[in-house]
């Protein structure tokens, strides 16, 4: 494999890893801001999937052509001085609320679905973190370029699973929409928080790419992976209706297709949990240590920490009411991304 093409496969393989974690792999988010929706779902993650393409294509540039290595940098170049320092204070708040998040999403992984205590599943995951962490972004690219493939395999068994299945509802309902716009705000308040959070992997990410062109197609290509596994995992969701009571919905579908593949998909579940909360983290860390001049251990535990007790609301209500939230507030870093001129 040539060196450009690699990194075109670890730049779409970071992406995807990075926006796809606990709420997006467990079902759970997808639920929130798409099946509820019912059918203008579909057309919702389209919408998404071209912001995807677009935006998150362009954050990589724009971070590789000022030489941006944090996300504040590229904050400061979006807003200028004036405003940089309190956009930088909310993508604080925000990639730490979703790094709880994604803490308590292990632990309701471990205990709804392996019936194993709920803190078992986060303390493992501290520890993978911490292990994962000492190498970098090195660690980060080589641990999505594991995972994602195999998310992507699981997406198509979840489809195919689907299509052997009797389907009751009909796939397009006009009143979907019609009755309300909700589902029409939906997609751009979803890319706006994913996006937005994204940017602490994205833009360190840009400085791996050998050229303008590997990451046009890099973030291409995992745009396209992104709508691909969020259109599979809501077509399940969709004909099943009643697998959106739980809080890792999609492993409820998947469990009808027997012991083992639903265990192999719990890990992949995990893995894709795990390759969201060390991307977030990263993007947490390097900024403080220029803040704070603190060693990367030290921040490590600190945010650990405050992640923890935040993980004991539950997986569920934390995403519930923190990921719309989030999209709301993303909404006007999505729209000075999209206007804002490239060089």
């Amino acid at each position: 494999m040539g060196i450009r093409r690699k990194q075109i496969i670890q730049i779409a393989a970071t992406y995807i890893g990075t926006v796809v974690g606990a709420g997006f792999a467990t079902g759970r988010e997808i639920v929130e801001f798409f099946t509820v929706h019912g059918s203008a779902g579909f057309l919702g993650i389209l919408i998404s999937g071209f912001l995807f393409i677009f935006l998150g294509t362009k954050v990589m540039l724009l971070a590789r052509t000022i030489g941006a290595d944090t996300y504040e940098s590229l904050n400061r170049y979006l807003f200028g001085d004036r405003f940089a320092s309190g956009i930088n204070f909310i993508m604080f708040i925000m990639l730490f609320g979703v790094t709880s998040v994604m803490l308590s999403g292990t632990g309701a992984l471990f205990s709804e679905q392996l019936h194993l205590p709920f803190h078992a599943g986060i303390m493992l995951t501290i520890i993978l973190c911490f292990l994962v962490m000492q190498k970098g972004m090195n660690g980060i690219l080589w641990t999505n370029s594991v995972i994602v493939p195999v998310m992507i395999l699981f997406s198509l068994i979840i489809s195919v699973s689907m299509l052997f299945s009797p389907i009751e509802a009909p796939l397009i309902r006009t009143e979907d929409f019609t009755q309300h716009w909700k589902w029409l705000l939906s997609p751009f308040t979803y890319a706006a928080f994913n996006l937005t959070l994204s940017q602490a992997v994205l833009v360190p990410l840009s400085r791996e790419a050998e050229d303008d062109t590997v990451i046009k197609w890099g973030g291409a290509l995992g745009g396209l992976g992104l709508t691909f596994i969020l259109l599979n995992s809501h077509f399940a969701l969709y004909l099943v209706p009643q697998s959106v009571q739980y809080e890792i919905p999609v492993a409820e579908i998947i469990s009808k297709l027997g012991i083992f593949v639903h265990f192999l998909f719990l890990i992949v579940v995990y893995g894709e949990i795990f390759t969201t909360l060390i991307g977030n983290l990263f993007g947490l860390i390097e900024p403080m240590k220029q803040s704070f001049k603190l060693s990367s251990n030290v921040i490590f535990g600190l945010l650990m920490g405050g992640g923890y007790v935040i993980s004991l609301f539950g997986y569920s209500s934390l995403l519930h009411y923190l990921y719309p939230l989030f999209g709301v507030i993303g909404l006007s870093y999505l729209a000075i991304l999209a206007f804002k001129k490239s060089y």
